[in-house]
């Protein structure tokens, strides 16, 4: 876990972050911070100045990697008072400091970040997607979809069922990203089901599975989801 006392430059290749709220519901004591990237404008110096190791991969693997780090350390410095930049995990995952929990999420140009202090939230999962269209949404259909959510999914017109499939993706991401730290379990698309969405972008999951004696089959979780710009932002929040 890297620190560093002052903030170097922003850089080039990213918009300096910005803290705000774009999703229909508040959480008290969680920050949310994004940053738009253009990996044409990525330098090596930018991981030097950040103190964020180079990952494998092109350009473009490497900007958003940067530009997700780049938001997390701010919005660590806003939650905590202190620069920290989140390593990666032996199972992937970034490793946030003692006593907080977050989530870091990139795609498509547009990387965001949501952390927050462990005895306010026990688990925050955040997922950005840019919108399906509808051709690519139905062959995805059948990996991303139960046989329940397939029958909502099929007498739709293109348009609402390629929104459908995307939500159901991105907000079946944020429930893993927020599960998984606190069960050490990998789980698949087929194990959970979006229950219901309302236009106002509330959603609630249920659990297909046993994960834990306290996650398991049958157990209902809380979602919210913003559709801006083509993409769809979904997070999934776990209160301690």
């Amino acid at each position: 876990m890297a620190a560093m006392n002052d903030r170097p430059p922003i850089p080039l290749c990213c918009t300096p972050p910005l803290d705000h709220w774009p999703l229909p519901v508040g959480l008290p004591g969680v920050r949310l911070l994004s940053t738009q990237f253009d990996p044409a404008l990525l330098t090596p110096d930018d991981f030097v100045r950040w103190r964020i190791p180079v990952p494998k991969g092109i350009g473009k693997r490497q900007t958003e990697f940067l530009a997700g780090r780049l938001c997390a350390c701010e919005a660590l410095h806003r939650l905590t008072g202190m620069r920290f930049v989140p390593t990666v995990g032996e199972d992937r995952a970034p490793q946030w400091p003692v006593g907080v929990v977050g989530s870091i999420t990139h795609g498509a140009g547009w990387a965001g970040v949501v952390v927050a202090r462990q005895t306010n939230w026990r688990g925050l999962g955040l997922d950005i997607e840019r919108m399906l269209a509808a051709g690519r949404a139905d062959r995805l259909a059948s990996e991303i979809l139960t046989s329940r959510e397939l029958a909502i999914h099929a007498p739709q017109g293109d348009s609402e069922r390629a929104e459908l499939v995307t939500r159901t993706f991105s907000l079946k991401e944020s429930l893993f990203k927020a599960l998984y730290p606190l069960v050490k379990r990998r789980f698949y698309f087929q194990d959970a089901e979006v229950l219901e969405t309302t236009p106002e972008g509330h959603a609630r999951l249920r659990l297909l599975v046993d994960l834990s004696e306290t996650w398991h089959r049958g157990i209902e979780i809380d979602g919210q989801f913003v559709i801006f710009d083509g993409y769809l932002l979904s997070l999934v929040s776990i209160p301690a």
